[in-house]
């Protein structure tokens, strides 16, 4: 079973959220938080950081949290996911994207209340959390579960586990 742990980002600029538009495998995009895939030998804040600078140019001195955590099974597809989202506390800089993975094609801030328009559509485990902390609306635990079924984008059925 493969196996990732990903650093995600809030980082706000007044009413503003940043967030980046991704393109995946298979044509597919999305928006998000800025974060990725943290590297062997990186604690999930060096990591974050580094994909945050690499997504957005944006250089954060100081992050609280994690906010909440997301899980995420995908049986059929043999693969786990463990997301730690943290709150950036500051940062300096000026948007500029460069990076290596050519995932992310776009940085913007977004006004707060367009946020779930914006991700109307997008993967349960990245929309519910994120809208559930902007609503302050996370669960007690802080953290989001999820099992995922199918194999492919197109016939996924995503639950919500409640522990």
């Amino acid at each position: 079973m493969r196996s990732w742990t990903v650093g995600g980002g809030v980082i706000f600029d007044s009413e503003r959220i940043l967030m980046v538009h991704n393109h995946r495998r298979g044509g597919r995009t999305d928006w998000s938080t800025p974060g990725g895939v943290i590297d062997e030998g990186e604690t999930v804040l060096e990591g974050l950081t580094r994909e945050v600078r690499e997504e957005t140019g944006l250089a954060v001195q100081g992050w609280s949290g994690p906010v909440y955590t997301v899980s995420a099974e995908a049986i059929d597809m043999n693969w786990t996911l463990g997301v730690e989202v943290h709150l950036a506390e500051s940062y300096s800089g000026e948007l500029h994207i460069d990076d290596p993975d050519g995932i992310v094609r776009a940085a913007e801030w977004v006004q707060r209340e367009d946020i779930a328009e914006l991700l109307e559509g997008q993967q349960l485990w990245l929309r519910e959390p994120l809208m559930g902390y902007l609503n302050g609306d996370v669960p007690k635990n802080g953290e989001y579960n999820y099992r995922i079924y199918g194999s492919s984008h197109s016939e996924l059925r995503v639950e919500r586990i409640r522990v």
